[in-house]
């Protein structure tokens, strides 16, 4: 049953699944998506339905669509085993929380990113009074001069410590 992917989707609707394992899991889960959506649909349908109609058949419909994805969820648990990807259970709890996991990802990056120009900020001050303390030291003590040479990579741009 080919299942047409939503148009958020990461990947286009041109390209196939990844072979081996991953492409079976993420068609597994893209099925049990499916399942639940034709559960919620099914539901609200009953419950629009007259109860009171003899022989209306009762719950049938809505205990097929239960059935099915409980026998997804089944093939899921059976798979997971195989599977070697770990996801954190940060993620999981964001999830369980309704929170998006990547708009927490681009907070986190952003915390991150603060944290690191403060830091760099501390790491500049401590550079700077090194410089003027060695100055000091050597306008106090000129034979301490060679022993008093700042690192050649202090305060210099390298391109990773955001100098």
């Amino acid at each position: 049953m080919a299942m047409k992917p939503a148009p958020d989707s990461p990947r286009s609707s041109q390209s196939p699944p990844p072979s081996g394992l991953q492409g079976d899991l993420e068609l597994e889960l893209l099925g049990l998506a499916n399942a639940l959506y034709n559960l919620g649909t099914t539901v609200i349908n009953d419950s629009t339905k007259e109860r009171d109609k003899p022989g209306s058949g009762g719950g049938k419909p809505v205990g097929m669509r239960v059935n099915e994805v409980i026998n997804h969820l089944a093939t899921i648990d059976d798979m997971a085993v195989q599977t070697p990807t770990r996801i954190p259970l940060q993620v999981l709890a964001d999830i369980d929380n309704a929170r998006n996991p990547m708009q927490l990802t681009r907070e986190r990056l952003e915390r991150t990113a603060t944290e690191n120009q403060f830091m760099n900020g501390k790491i500049a001050a401590v550079d700077s009074y090194r410089k003027y303390l060695n100055e000091a030291l050597i306008q106090s003590f000129p034979d301490l001069e060679e022993y008093l040479q700042s690192p050649t990579t202090t305060g210099e741009p390298n391109g990773t410590n955001g100098y």
